[in-house]
């Protein structure tokens, strides 16, 4: 198929058969999926536990190396 087939015909496609994902549907903000809203919480909180951790061990190695009290 050339290259000026294919793109007609997504072209076509496209003006045919297609709807965007994103609008298909509203979201209900009245009653919010509780168990994606504990995830995301509960995962930012593991990865910034995880950050400040080794940030600390970060800043011991540092002093360990430079021997600063």
């Amino acid at each position: 198929m050339s290259a000026t087939g294919f793109l007609a015909r997504s072209l076509f496609v496209h003006r045919v058969g297609s709807r965007s994902v994103f609008t298909s549907s509203k979201r209900d903000t009245n009653s919010p999926n509780w168990l994606r809203v504990g995830l995301a919480f509960g995962s930012s909180v593991f990865l910034w536990s995880l950050l400040f951790k080794q940030h600390s061990g970060d800043v011991l190695e540092y002093k360990l190396r430079n021997n600063i009290d």
